[in-house]
C-alpha cells in the first residue's frame, strides 16, 4: 500500500509545537507529549498554570524511545482501495463513480492507479492509459454532479462522463482502440500515486468496480466512521477514507424534500474531500508523565525548554470524584473551535501578530472558523494536533488582548488567591460522563467564552440546575453553538443563523456527521442560551469595552447580596480584555427568544462604540429604534424554584476585569457569588 508523502512542519514562527494525548486525564492516569521541533530540546518539566504564580510540579516526566525531532504531516483527503484488496478479487473490468468538482487549480488526480489515470489540469480533463495520453484539454464543468465510467469495452477502452445539470447538460463519450489493463496497484480517488500533487477538492459518491464476476459498490454512510467501508455486491472489498474528509454531504440524489439524513440517507451519501484536510496526527510520543493518585485537578502544561526559549503545551487534569463544592467547566470545545485560527489578512487588515497564528498560516492549518481552499467551511478537527494559539501568553490578534485560555487562567488564579476552592473538569470530560459528572457539586462555574457544547453537556447542565444545582455563567456568548464529539474529534456545522460572522453552511448540510442530529444553534433545537441562562449575544466588537452600572432590580433582597462591599454603582472600568468588564462579545435578554420572566437584570453596560455590531440573528419587532435601544450588555440573576440560581455575567471580558492584586468591585461581586454558591447544598443525582 502506498504511503502519502509527508510535509515537514515549518517552524519559522515556533521552534517547538506539539500536542498531548489524552487532552484531559484523571489522577493516577498518564499523559504523553508528542512534539515536533526544529531546535534542540534541553529539558521538559510539568507546570501547573492555574495558580497565582505558575508552579513547577515534581511528577516524574520520562523521555520515551522516540526522541523529539522535526516531524511532518500530510494534508489533503482522498479515497483508496488498496492493492491487497484488488489482488484478492476478480479482474477489474471498469470503475465508475460520481464526482462534483469544487475549486481546483493546477494538476490534480480524479482517479489514478497503475494502469490508468484520469486527471484534471487547468486546460481540462486528461486520460492516460499506461504510457499513452489518450485525451487532454477536454473542458469539464465544476459544481455539477458528474457520473464517470471508465473501463473495458470489447477490445478497447471507453470513457463516459455525464452531467446532472438539466440547464447546461454535459456529456462526453469516447472509445479508444487500446487494450484495457486491469489495475493491480492502489486505486486512488482524488489523489495521485506519487502523492506529489495536491489532492482533489471534490465530492465523491457511488463508487463501484465492475468485476469479471459482477459489480462491487459502495454507498457512503451518513455517519462518520474511521473504519474502512465495505462493499456490497459480487465481492467484499474495503475502501478507505483517508485523512478525515467530510461525511454526510448532499449528493446528486438530494432534491430538497428533506434536510434530515436520518430520513433520507440516500440523499446524503457523499463525501467531501479537501486538499487541506488534516486528520488526527500520529507523531510518536516523546515524553510521558504518570500522575499520582492524589493529583489535584487543574490546568497543567508540559514546559519544553529548547535552545531558543520555552513553549508550554497545555493539558487538563479533571476530577473523578468531588473534593470541593464548586466545579469549573473548562470550555475545551471553544478552545478547539478557535485553535489555529487563520485570520486572513484580506479580512482582518488591522490584526496584530501572534506566533501561533503565524505557525497556523505557515503550515496551512485551519480552525473551525476558517474556510477550506475551495471556500467550503472547516467543520471537523482533532485535538491530536498542535493548538498553537492555546497558550498562557496568547493575545488574540483582532484586539491584541488575552482570549480564551489566558483569561480563564486569570480567573482560576484569582480563585486560588482568594481562597475559593474548586474542582475542574472539561467539556470533553463532561460530555463523556454526563449528569453523573456533576453529582456532589453545588455549582458549575464557566470560563469566559463557553460558546460551544454538545447536546449531552447542555442537557446535563439543565438537569443539574433542575435538581438544585447552580450555574455561574462568567462569560459571554455562551451555550450557543452545538458540537458533537467522537474520541479526539469535534464537529461543528454552522447554519445560516451565523449570518456572515464566519462561514455559513447551507441548511441542507447542517446535520452533524458524528451523530446525524441537526447542528447549528442549540436554540434552534429548543435548547440553548436564552432558555437556560436567560441571555444571548447582543453585540460584538474589539474596541474599548464599557463598565456595568447597577439597575434598580439589583437592590432587591434577592440580588442585593451580590453587591455587598461594592463601592460604586458603576464598576468594571478596567481589565485585561478591552480595558473593561463588558466587551468583545456581550449578552442581553430577549423574551422573544426565551428569556424567562423570573430573570432579573441587575446591571447594564451601554455606550458601546459604533464598531460593536449587533448580533445579526436577532429580530426586533420595533425595528431600528428598538435595535439601537438594545446596544447593551445585561448582567442577570435568576433564582430557581429548585433552590439553585443562574448568574450571567454576560460578557467575555468579565473575568479579565478581575484584579490581579488589589481587590476591585468586579472581584467583590465574583467573590460574593462564589462564596454564596460554595455554601449551597450539593446536587445529588438520583440516577447515579
Amino acid at each position: 500500500m502506498s504511503a502519502i508523502v509527508k510535509k515537514s512542519v515549518i517552524h519559522d514562527a515556533m521552534a517547538v509545537a506539539g500536542y498531548t494525548a489524552p487532552w484531559h486525564v484523571t489522577a493516577g492516569g498518564a499523559v504523553e507529549l508528542h512534539l515536533s521541533t526544529a531546535a534542540v530540546v534541553r529539558g521538559v518539566r510539568l507546570m501547573r498554570l492555574d495558580k497565582p504564580a505558575p508552579q513547577a510540579v515534581d511528577w516524574p516526566v520520562r523521555q520515551l524511545a522516540d526522541a523529539p525531532c522535526h516531524e511532518s504531516f500530510d494534508q489533503g483527503s482522498f479515497l483508496r482501495i488498496g492493492a491487497t484488496q484488488l489482488a484478492g478479487t476478480d479482474r477489474v473490468e471498469g470503475v465508475s463513480f460520481e464526482v462534483l468538482l469544487t475549486r481546483n487549480y493546477g494538476d490534480r488526480a480524479i482517479v489514478e492507479t497503475d494502469s490508468f489515470a484520469l486527471t484534471l489540469a487547468d486546460d481540462g480533463l486528461r486520460l492516460r492509459l499506461g504510457d499513452r495520453m489518450l485525451l487532454s484539454g477536454q473542458p469539464l464543468p465544476a459544481r455539477d454532479w458528474l457520473r464517470i465510467e471508465i473501463g473495458s469495452t470489447g477490445p478497447g477502452v471507453a470513457l463516459h462522463v455525464t452531467g446532472q445539470d438539466l440547464l447546461a447538460p454535459f456529456s462526453l463519450h469516447r472509445e479508444f482502440d487500446t487494450a484495457w489493463k486491469a489495475p493491480v496497484g492502489d486505486l486512488l480517488f482524488g489523489a495521485n500515486l506519487a502523492h506529489d500533487l495536491p489532492t482533489l477538492n471534490s465530492r465523491f459518491a457511488s463508487v463501484a468496480l465492475r468485476l469479471s464476476s459482477g459489480d462491487a459498490s459502495w454507498a457512503f454512510p451518513t455517519c462518520l466512521t474511521d473504519a474502512p467501508l465495505v462493499s456490497s455486491g459480487a465481492a467484499t472489498l474495503e475502501l478507505e477514507a483517508v485523512n478525515l474528509p467530510t461525511f454526510c454531504m448532499t449528493s446528486s440524489r438530494w432534491n430538497g424534500t428533506s434536510f434530515d439524513p436520518r430520513l433520507l440517507p440516500s440523499h446524503y451519501d457523499a463525501i467531501h474531500c479537501h486538499d487541506d484536510d488534516l486528520g488526527p496526527l500520529d507523531w510518536p510520543a516523546c515524553f510521558r508523565a504518570d500522575l499520582p493518585d492524589n493529583a489535584a485537578s487543574g490546568i497543567y502544561a508540559f514546559e519544553v525548554e529548547h535552545e531558543r526559549g520555552t513553549e508550554q503545551i497545555a493539558f487538563f487534569v479533571v476530577a473523578s470524584v468531588p473534593r470541593n463544592r464548586l466545579l469549573f467547566l473548562v470550555p475545551t470545545a471553544t478552545y478547539l473551535a478557535y485553535a489555529d485560527e487563520f485570520l486572513p489578512d484580506h479580512l482582518y487588515e488591522w490584526k496584530s501578530q501572534d506566533r501561533g497564528h503565524q505557525f497556523a498560516i505557515d503550515n496551512n492549518l485551519r480552525s473551525l472558523y476558517d474556510y477550506h481552499s475551495d471556500a467550503s467551511g472547516v467543520s471537523i478537527c482533532s485535538y491530536r494536533k498542535p493548538k498553537t494559539t492555546l497558550r498562557p501568553d496568547y493575545n488574540y490578534p483582532l484586539c491584541g488582548d488575552p482570549h480564551n485560555l489566558p483569561v480563564d487562567l486569570h480567573f482560576l488564579q484569582f480563585c486560588h488567591a482568594n481562597g475559593i476552592a474548586f474542582d475542574l473538569t472539561t467539556d470533553h470530560a463532561l460530555h463523556e460522563r454526563g449528569l453523573v459528572g456533576l453529582d456532589g457539586y453545588a455549582a458549575v462555574m464557566t470560563g469566559s467564552h463557553p460558546e460551544y457544547m454538545s447536546v449531552e453537556i447542555e442537557d446535563a447542565l439543565r438537569r443539574f440546575v433542575a435538581g438544585g444545582g447552580s450555574i455561574a455563567y462568567l462569560g459571554g456568548n455562551g451555550f450557543a453553538g452545538k458540537v458533537a464529539f467522537k474520541g479526539d474529534l469535534m464537529e461543528l456545522r454552522r447554519s445560516p443563523l451565523e449570518a456572515g460572522r464566519t462561514w455559513d453552511g447551507p441548511i441542507a448540510e447542517q446535520a452533524l456527521a458524528i451523530t446525524n442530529e441537526p447542528g447549528g444553534h442549540l436554540r434552534a433545537s429548543g435548547r440553548g442560551e436564552f432558555s437556560l441562562t436567560g441571555v444571548g449575544i447582543s453585540l460584538m466588537g474589539f474596541d474599548q469595552g464599557r463598565p456595568f452600572t447597577r439597575t434598580p432590580a439589583s437592590h432587591d433582597p434577592a440580588a442585593a447580596w451580590l453587591f455587598e462591599g461594592v463601592d460604586n454603582d458603576t464598576f468594571g472600568d478596567n481589565g485585561i480584555v478591552l480595558g473593561a468588564a463588558a466587551g468583545y462579545e456581550v449578552d442581553a435578554t430577549d423574551a422573544h427568544l426565551g428569556t424567562h420572566p423570573d430573570t432579573m437584570v441587575i446591571a447594564r453596560a451601554d455606550g458601546f462604540s459604533d464598531s460593536f455590531v449587533h448580533d445579526a440573528t436577532r429580530w426586533y419587532e420595533g425595528g431600528e429604534p428598538q435595535r439601537e435601544g438594545r446596544r447593551c450588555a445585561e448582567m442577570t440573576l435568576r433564582p430557581l424554584a429548585s433552590g439553585g440560581m443562574i448568574f450571567s455575567a454576560s460578557s467575555v471580558a468579565w473575568l479579565g476585569a478581575l484584579p490581579a492584586s488589589d481587590m476591585n468591585d468586579v472581584g467583590r461581586i465574583t467573590l460574593n457569588l462564589l462564596t454564596r454558591l460554595s455554601a449551597a447544598s450539593t446536587y445529588k443525582n438520583g440516577d447515579a
